[in-house]
């Protein structure tokens, strides 16, 4: 059964690569806006299932991985600052706060769906302005919901992170995706993956 990650994301790319599972990777076109009154959350689950879904219908058989990320401030989805002075002020407002990421993910092999959301809370440290413009030029945080990379020196804005999953935040929960995988018979720790139902 060919794996397929819906996905543009290389922080995704990156992460599915730690299986060890041959796949390929195809780009979903989807309108990710938020409707009228829909939650970060359900913003979040809307969007993975959607992902899977596009591309399973192109591609019967295959069991495809759709994931998104919605970062949470007081209640109001953030995005991707998308320009240097958006992150700064995103920073700015963080500072001694919490910040909670809402990571959604699904899996479908086109017939069966599987969805879950993996929430991670991040405290962020309450910054100087020298600290986060050194940040945001050594990093460009540009294209990461909240303006943080915690996979690399982004972990350094963080007072604490609680998850379950520690992948979770980078964009892609591992650990749900391990147990999903298996649902449908795909084992990572097998020296062949497929197992037969």
């Amino acid at each position: 059964m060919p794996l397929i990650l819906a996905s543009s994301s290389p922080y995704r790319r990156a992460l599915l690569h730690r299986l060890g599972l041959p796949f390929s990777v195809e780009t979903p076109d989807i309108d990710e806006r938020p409707r009228p009154d829909e939650s970060p959350l359900d913003l979040a689950l809307r969007l993975a299932r959607e992902k899977a879904a596009v591309i399973a219908a192109r591609h019967p058989g295959a069991l495809v991985i759709g994931s998104d990320q919605v970062a949470v401030f007081e209640g109001e989805p953030i995005g991707k600052p998308g320009s240097f002075e958006a992150a700064r002020v995103q920073l700015r407002r963080f500072g001694g706060r919490d910040v909670l990421f809402h990571t959604a993910l699904c899996v479908t092999d086109g017939q069966r769906r599987l969805l879950e959301q993996v929430p991670t809370e991040c405290r962020f440290l309450a910054l100087d302005e020298a600290r986060i413009e050194h940040y945001l030029r050594t990093e460009q945080p540009f294209d990461t919901a909240g303006s943080a990379k915690a996979e690399q020196l982004g972990i350094a804005l963080m007072e604490r992170i609680r998850s379950d999953d520690p992948t979770a935040l980078i964009g892609l929960p591992l650990i749900a995706l391990c147990r999903m995988l298996r649902a449908f018979g795909l084992e990572p720790l097998a020296s062949h993956p497929e197992i037969e139902p």
